[in-house]
């Protein structure tokens, strides 16, 4: 698969070379060499640059696929992604059959959103949150299922800002079930914001994250952006809004059914969740996934499966994600 790399055949055998004219050195090697010495680490060879070339040594077998993979990285630096370690680690499993390589893993996908202060874009960073994207962009109603750290939450956030800044809609609504530990909101101290804040902070620290924590606060406080628990959804009409439910596994499939038919006319909903992190008490059913069952014929609405291959935390969390799915650990209320 050689998209145009230049390598000097006249290298012994075990050897090989690519051109670096016109690319950020400095982003395809890391700090301190951090990412030349992870490749390192798994082919066992070496890797170096002098002047406007890199040369790797090594088993002769690997070379061409270290070759692919550094092409790629180097298309990606291009192209303006942050190559770091859960970068690199997705490539190399792609390219290792990991995963079957695609046209979609190959090129990086257009930006989706600048974060603030920066002009560095959000951009997919796997295969199965570009199909999340395109769903999202496909579908009124999305369901998004998956580990975590791969990114259900941050990228529905980032695709609402989006429609948001576009004026697609009008508003973002956040809402999450109030299921945390066996506790209420009755419980907890303050008026209904002050309740809800610890149920809606991953939302909330999405938001930051993308758009600066003082922006937010002047959103929320002109109801641009709503946060709202799951129980104060019943009996609304929601227009011309982008509505996100996160941790939907935590809800019934009453709940469920009831957020469902919230949705207005120039609406789009997605809903996130881990089925693996269910903390309904006793035996009740969830609704995320009891609803496959029921709407996965239905013209408008995705499911997309996420999993350990779209982690892009840090890197141990795949790791750690794989280990409990191979000892068949659900959830701590199984």
């Amino acid at each position: 698969m050689s998209r145009g790399r230049k390598i000097d055949k006249a290298l012994p055998q075990g050897e090989a070379s690519l051109e670096l004219d016109g690319v950020d050195q400095l982003s395809l090697v890391g700090p301190v060499d951090a990412n030349l010495r992870f490749l390192e680490s798994r082919f066992g060879g070496t890797i170096t640059v002098r002047g406007e070339r890199l040369y790797l040594k090594g088993p002769a077998s690997e070379l061409p696929v270290v070759q692919e993979i550094l092409t790629d990285l180097i298309e990606r630096i291009r192209h303006g992604q942050l190559v770091d370690e859960v970068t690199l680690g997705y490539v190399w499993d792609q390219y290792h059959g990991v995963g079957e390589v695609t046209a979609a893993d190959a090129a990086e996908g257009e930006p989706l959103l600048f974060t603030s202060g920066s002009r560095v874009p959000v951009r997919v960073k796997t295969a199965g949150q570009q199909a999340y994207i395109d769903a999202i962009r496909d579908h009124d109603v999305v369901f998004s299922i998956g580990p975590a750290g791969t990114g259900k939450t941050f990228l529905a956030v980032v695709m609402a800002m989006d429609y948001l800044k576009r004026q697609l809609v009008d508003r973002i609504v956040l809402v999450r079930p109030a299921v945390e530990a066996g506790e209420q909101l009755g419980f907890l101290p303050g008026d209904l914001q002050d309740k809800i804040n610890p149920y809606l902070r991953p939302l909330y620290d999405a938001l930051s994250d993308i758009t600066g924590a003082a922006k937010i606060a002047r959103m929320l406080s002109s109801g641009v952006i709503e946060a709202s628990p799951l129980a104060y959804m019943r009996g609304r009409t929601l227009n011309n809004a982008f509505v996100i439910l996160d941790e939907a596994q935590n809800t019934t499939v009453g709940q469920m059914k009831m957020f469902l038919t919230r949705l207005g006319f120039g609406s789009k909903a997605v809903v996130t969740g881990d089925v693996t992190q269910i903390d309904l008490p006793g035996s009740r059913e969830s609704g995320l996934v009891h609803v496959r069952s029921i709407l996965a014929e239905t013209e408008g609405v995705a499911f997309v499966d996420l999993d350990g291959r779209d982690v892009v935390r840090h890197p141990l969390v795949r790791r750690i994600v794989d280990a409990f799915d191979a000892a068949g650990v659900v959830s701590d209320r199984d």
